[in-house]
């Protein structure tokens, strides 16, 4: 029988698995690639070590005495997992790093039945090899020491644990499913994957209004906020799939109304909306918008082109008569407006800003990307900023370590510092920097970022079952559109590179970048420019969310995305799952017969015609909704346009129900999995109390 210590943590492993599946350092770091061969550990290409890492890892196992070779190279290989790029998956299991990664174990959770295959069995083999070896400091204590009063002298395992069973339910880990391994060689992935490829994508229209944003009501229930470009936000009520309903909102009466402030235009607007996560308690929410400070006195934010920048606004020169920095890229927190104790009760919002998080000049009039939304793990506000800049990014700003355009920023609301820290720290409002951004204590560089190198993030999302998988859509400007999948401190190429391409600009002002001086991380999906055929004859991405509702099985886990104006929708499958390797298809997609409103379609055909996809939203069903400047669609079951999808469940409904009738499957599989989880921390809890 196993120690109740390592049931215990076969059970949080279970119950808990970790959250990070791509290539990720323990620090939430991107892999760096290597210039040179790490001199100990066999690392070449992408690593996340450092020359100075690898010489730390050499002194630990020098100063572990291993007499016996096979043992020895074995204790080596795990020591060197530290630097594989997917180290945060083989060693993290919250709420704290392992000093072990994930060792491959085909008898995971206690089977006795060992595979023939060694790599599967790589615990097994540690086991069998060392088990009898003297190794000093030995990497293998048990995490939970007490009642065998071990000590870091301790040096066999057989001194450690009572048998292999025990020793492989703490280190071992399943070879395969969702979870990766280590197996003594490399990373061992699951290799298989669903062999039902999405035929189609079926929608339905809901509503006829456009807006660019859409985010989920923080209570959980079926309500979304929606925001127009031109300033107004409305509380909208989402009907079941298949009863035939629309968008319940009141035109005449919308949740917030900032038209006075927001600056329209073609490319200015509101941009996006986030509400804090705990705004059920405090009624906190955000907007970002633009505004002209010709128009407004309370629109004056320091130029993002300053001396800081190396750059001089006074020399840039007009645009159409607009002068450097007239226009802003502001982010402004409001509250919800309830005199009661829950701020979700609230229909409206207090129609003045509570403060100004952030303003910042623009240089130019295009490029400013402007999303915001917080991270579901640590509950920070991201901002999307694009590069500012007219065509090709002349004074290189996305790749300018002292300048905040390119980048994808990380601001900590929840600390707000007094107007003197503000001012001493040079920041460009009301927050604070997170101390785990990746340049907090960099004074070279802007301690806001935390990615950089991009040019017009469109639309980014975290995966909610994933939340390290940060995906946005980075527009492109001569020939590539990409999606990007965001790490701490990484660089995505701009303006060294488009897409994966070398990029030439016409003009550099501002200097360039080699292409040798940064780590460049390429996209993981994207599309030429020529792969399009619009009458427009341009192309821009709209970044959409990994698919978790239960509305569409076939498309359950992969990307969808898709083009402004090409009206096309693209859909992104990783393969192996949680490798971070990514392909993708242009996928048709039809309407509904029984849409609640009937869609519009192209002249000649059946075809439905979306006019141009601004955005995805998602709901808190996980309902994808598609927003376009034609209305609001959401992604239904195949069956209702006739697509073929074998893993969907009709319950005997050939189609489309009549309208009234309910469909609850989504919100019945979200009720069911809560309470699965629920019980499961239960059954946890009473464990770990009954071995207390």
């Amino acid at each position: 029988m196993g120690s109740p210590h390592a049931t215990i943590l076969f059970f949080f492993f279970l119950f808990f698995p970790t959250t990070f599946a791509l290539p990720l350092c323990t620090d939430s770091s991107a892999p760096v690639t290597l210039k040179a061969p790490l001199p100990f550990c066999p690392y070449n290409g992408s690593s996340c070590c450092s020359s100075a890492t690898d010489s730390s890892i050499q002194n630990q196992f020098k100063s572990m005495n291993i007499s016996d070779a096979a043992c020895a190279s074995l204790v080596k290989s795990v020591l060197c997992t530290k630097c594989d790029p997917f180290a945060a998956q083989l060693f993290t299991i919250e709420p704290k790093l392992r000093t072990v990664p994930v060792l491959c174990n085909s008898t995971f959770p206690g089977n006795p039945v060992r595979s023939k295959d060694t790599t599967a069995d790589f615990c097994a083999q540690i086991w069998d090899t060392c088990k009898e070896i003297s190794i000093q400091n030995s990497p293998f204590l048990p995490s939970l020491q007490g009642a065998a009063g071990v000590s870091a002298t301790s040096s066999k395992l057989t001194d450690l644990w009572l048998s292999e069973t025990d020793f492989c339910n703490e280190f071992g880990g399943p070879s395969g499913g969702d979870t990766v391994c280590f197996n003594g060689k490399s990373v061992l992935f699951n290799s298989t994957q669903s062999s039902v490829t999405p035929k189609g994508i079926c929608l339905e229209r809901i509503g006829n209004g456009s807006y660019l944003s859409m985010a989920a009501h923080p209570d959980g229930s079926n309500r979304v906020f929606l925001a127009n470009q031109g300033g107004k936000i409305w509380l909208a009520t989402i009907p079941e799939e298949g009863s035939g309903g629309t968008l319940e909102l009141d035109e005449s009466s919308p949740f917030l109304d900032i038209t006075d402030d927001v600056l329209l235009d073609t490319q200015f607007g509101v941009m996006g909306l986030a509400f804090h996560p705990n705004f059920t308690d405090n009624g906190r929410f955000f907007v970002s918008f633009n505004c002209d400070k010709v128009q407004s006195a309370s629109c004056s934010g320091r130029c993002s082109c300053n001396s800081d920048a190396s750059c001089d606004p006074s020399k840039l020169g007009t645009s159409n008569g607009v002068q450097p920095c007239q226009y802003q890229s502001v982010i402004a927190e409001f509250t919800a407006n309830s005199s009661s104790s829950s701020p979700s009760a609230s229909t409206s919002a207090r129609p003045t800003e509570v403060r100004r998080i952030l303003t910042m000049g623009l240089p130019f009039t295009s490029d400013h990307g402007g999303q915001i939304l917080f991270g579901p793990a640590d509950g920070k506000l991201y901002f999307m900023m694009g590069d500012g800049s007219t065509k090709g990014d002349p004074f290189n700003f996305a790749q300018n370590k002292k300048s905040l355009l390119g980048k994808i920023l990380r601001l900590d609301v929840d600390n707000i510092p007094s107007k003197k820290e503000i001012d001493d720290l040079g920041l460009w409002g009301n927050y604070s920097i997170p101390k785990d951004n990746p340049f907090a204590d960099d004074s070279e560089r802007q301690g806001e970022i935390w990615a950089l190198g991009v040019r017009n993030p469109w639309r980014c999302s975290f995966d909610y079952e994933r939340p390290s998988y940060f995906l946005c859509g980075d527009t492109g400007e001569n020939g590539y559109e990409e999606i990007d999948l965001i790490t701490k401190g990484g660089n995505y190429g701009w303006r060294v590179y488009e897409g994966p391409e070398l990029f030439q600009p016409t003009s550099t002002p501002g200097g360039n970048t080699s292409a040798t001086s940064i780590d460049a991380i390429f996209p993981i999906m994207g599309y030429p420019h020529s792969a399009l055929n619009n009458s427009v004859g341009s192309a821009s991405v709209s970044g959409g969310f990994v698919y978790r509702s239960a509305a569409d099985p076939c498309l359950y886990g992969r990307y969808l995305f898709a083009d402004l104006y090409a009206g096309a929708m693209w859909v992104g499958t990783e393969n192996p799952v949680n490798s971070g390797n990514f392909s993708s298809a242009i996928t048709p997609f039809g309407c509904s017969q029984r849409s609640p409103v009937a869609c519009d379609t192209v002249e000649g055909s059946s075809l439905p015609s979306l006019g141009y996809i601004f955005s995805f939203g998602e709901d808190n069903s996980r309902d994808v909704f598609v927003m376009t400047s034609k209305g609001v669609y959401r992604v239904v079951r195949p069956s209702r346009c006739n697509v073929s999808c074998p893993l969907e469940n009709k319950d005997g409904d050939d189609g489309d129900r009549a309208p009234g009738a309910a469909s609850s499957t989504a919100g019945q599989l979200e009720k069911l999995q809560q309470l699965k989880l629920r019980i499961l921390v239960i059954v946890f809890l009473l464990l770990l109390l009954g071995f207390s």
